[in-house]
């Protein structure tokens, strides 16, 4: 299992300055064939300096969730710290 990318990010206007909120399409390499999902995510800043980084996905998904959202947050964790998503 691999993320490879999160295409047609869109960021979602809300008023919370330290909460961010997106959508798009997780392309991602199960069974080495990649499948596509469509997720919700956010990042919030908490008062303690502490990011916290939650995913929902709109899709069916037949695989298990636990290690499939521990990859995916990983990957926007690190599309965060780069600079890779949008403003």
């Amino acid at each position: 299992m691999k993320v490879q990318t999160i295409k047609d990010m869109v960021r979602k206007d809300v008023p919370i300055y330290y909460r961010r909120l997106y959508t798009g399409v997780a392309v991602m390499e199960l069974a080495k064939k990649p499948e596509d999902y469509r997720i919700d995510f956010s990042i919030e800043h908490k008062p303690t300096g502490v990011k916290e980084i939650s995913v929902a996905f709109l899709d069916k998904v037949d695989y298990p969730l636990i290690p499939l959202t521990k990859k995916l947050k990983d990957f926007i964790d690190i599309l965060d710290s780069n600079g890779g998503l949008p403003d």
